[in-house]
C-alpha cells in the first residue's frame, strides 16, 4: 500500500503543471485572503475568528443603488440560530417582468466568510445585475460550532421562509419564485447540493429551476490525481485545508467517505425531480477529479447536468471579475438560468 501511495506522488510530481499568470491584484487578495484563512485556522480545529476579522473585509447592506444600479438589504430569517440573508435587488425592474430569484451559498471551506464579507457582497452584487436577477445570499452557521448538518438546514430553511413570506415589499421589483435557482461556489456549492437533494416540496410556491454549483467542494478518503498533482502549484485549496475543512464540517469522528462529502459514485442518493444542473470545474482546481466524478453521476441517473470547463481556472476564479473566465462564467449561468424558461 506504502509503495503504492508513494509511486502515484513520484508520477503526479512528474507531471506538476505550471499554474496559469495572474495580474497583480488577484495575486495579492489571494496572497491576503489565503494568509489570514492559514493564520486563523488552529491545529485543534477551532477558528480563530478575531485574527481572521484582520483579514474578512466587511461591506454593510445599503438601500442606495450602488454603481451598478443594486440595492441590498439584510433579511431576520431566523433570530433563533442567527439565521439571515442578504437580498440584492436591481433598483428598477428593468426587465419589465418578474425576475428569477438566485439563492446564494458562499464558499469558505464551511467555517469561514459571510455575505457581508466584501469580495462575495461584490460577486452577488454582480450576479444581481448581469443575470438580471434577485440574489439571496445566505448567512449560514459555520463550523466547527455547528456541523453538518446546520448548514444543510440553513439552506432549507431560507426556501421555507421565501416559501411562506416572500421577499421584503419594499423590493420594488417583481420576482417569480417558480424560477429560483441554487448557486453555490466551493463548500457553498456542496451546500447547495444538499438543499436541493432535500427540497421536496412542489405544492410550495418555490420551484427548483435549476442549480449551478461552482467548483462543489466535494471528497472523499481516496487522494485523486488532481489533489496530488496540483499540491503546492494550485492556490486556495490543498491537502492540508482541505483536510481541516472536512474534520471541522463532518460529524466527530466521521471520515471524508462520509455521505455529506462523498457525493461522486453511486451511492449518491438523488430524489425523482432533482433539479437540472450546471456543474463548474476549473483546471487548476485540485478538486476539480470530484466534480467531474459527481457531475457523471447526476448523468448516469438520469438527471439532467452541463458540465463546464474553463482549462486555466484557479479555484475561486469568478471572484475576480478582472480575469476573463469569470466573465465567460457569468454568459454561461445567464443561458442556464434563461433556458429554464422554456422548461415552464
Amino acid at each position: 500500500m506504502e509503495a503504492n501511495m508513494s509511486q502515484a506522488t513520484a508520477d503526479a510530481e512528474i507531471a506538476r503543471p505550471t499554474p496559469p499568470a495572474l495580474p497583480w491584484t488577484v495575486r495579492i487578495q489571494l496572497f491576503m485572503l489565503v494568509g489570514a484563512y492559514d493564520i486563523a485556522l488552529r491545529a485543534d480545529g477551532t477558528v480563530n475568528r478575531f485574527i481572521f476579522s484582520f483579514g474578512d473585509r466587511q461591506t454593510r447592506a445599503s438601500a442606495r443603488p450602488d454603481a451598478l444600479g443594486v440595492r441590498s438589504a439584510d433579511v431576520t430569517v431566523d433570530a433563533s440560530r442567527g439565521l439571515w440573508a442578504r437580498v440584492f435587488s436591481p433598483a428598477a425592474d428593468q426587465a419589465g417582468s418578474p425576475l428569477p430569484v438566485i439563492v446564494y451559498t458562499h464558499g469558505g471551506g464551511f467555517a469561514l466568510l459571510s455575505p457581508a464579507s466584501t469580495p462575495l457582497d461584490g460577486m452577488c452584487r454582480r450576479f444581481c445585475r448581469e443575470l438580471a436577477a434577485v440574489v439571496v445570499s445566505v448567512n449560514y452557521r459555520l463550523a466547527p460550532e455547528h456541523r453538518c448538518p446546520a448548514a444543510y438546514d440553513d439552506g432549507v430553511q431560507v426556501l421555507h421562509h421565501l416559501s411562506a413570506t416572500g421577499l421584503p415589499d419594499d423590493l420594488g421589483v417583481s420576482v417569480d419564485l417558480s424560477r429560483c435557482f441554487l448557486v453555490g461556489d466551493s463548500a457553498g456549492g456542496n451546500i447547495a447540493h444538499h438543499v436541493a437533494q432535500r427540497w421536496t416540496s412542489p405544492s410550495n410556491s418555490i420551484r427548483l429551476a435549476g442549480i449551478i454549483l461552482l467548483q462543489p467542494y466535494f471528497g472523499g478518503e481516496e487522494r485523486t490525481d488532481a489533489e496530488l498533482s496540483l499540491e503546492g502549484v494550485a492556490p486556495v485549496v490543498n491537502m492540508q485545508r482541505s483536510d481541516w475543512s472536512w474534520r471541522a464540517f463532518l460529524p466527530e469522528g466521521a471520515s471524508r467517505d462520509h455521505p455529506a462529502a462523498h457525493v461522486t459514485d453511486e451511492n449518491a442518493e438523488l430524489p425523482e425531480g432533482f433539479s437540472p444542473a450546471m456543474v463548474v470545474v476549473g483546471g487548476f482546481d485540485s478538486l476539480q477529479d470530484w466534480q467531474r466524478r459527481y457531475a457523471g453521476v447526476l448523468q448516469r441517473k438520469g438527471k439532467p447536468v452541463q458540465l463546464l470547463e474553463f482549462t486555466e481556472a484557479i479555484h475561486a476564479f469568478y471572484m475576480f471579475p478582472e480575469l476573463p473566465d469569470a466573465r465567460k462564467l457569468v454568459k454561461e449561468m445567464k443561458a442556464f438560468i434563461q433556458s429554464s424558461k422554456s422548461t415552464l
